[in-house]
């Protein structure tokens, strides 16, 4: 595996149906998560999510991937390049 790099994961949910499988897969991740911040944006009946992450990058490649997958969700990474 490659060296750790700190990410910011940004997430935009448009269905809450999906927030079950995104906390799991999060869950499942946790040992790289440093912290998360979830917003209702009740207005626009989506939530946005900021993920901060130190882990390799094939690591968070595959954790914005499956979030990233789910229905009703869009996902992206920002990586460091430290």
């Amino acid at each position: 595996m490659s060296e750790n790099r700190v990410a910011v994961i940004s997430i935009i949910v448009e269905d809450r149906a999906s927030a079950a499988q995104i906390n799991a897969i999060l869950s499942e991740y946790g040992d790289y998560i440093i912290g998360r911040m979830g917003v209702p944006y009740k207005t626009k009946h989506i939530s946005v999510m900021c993920v901060i992450a130190d882990a390799p990058a094939e690591i968070l490649n595959g954790m914005t991937g499956k979030i990233g997958g789910l229905g009703g969700v869009s996902a992206k990474t920002l990586m460091s390049r430290i």
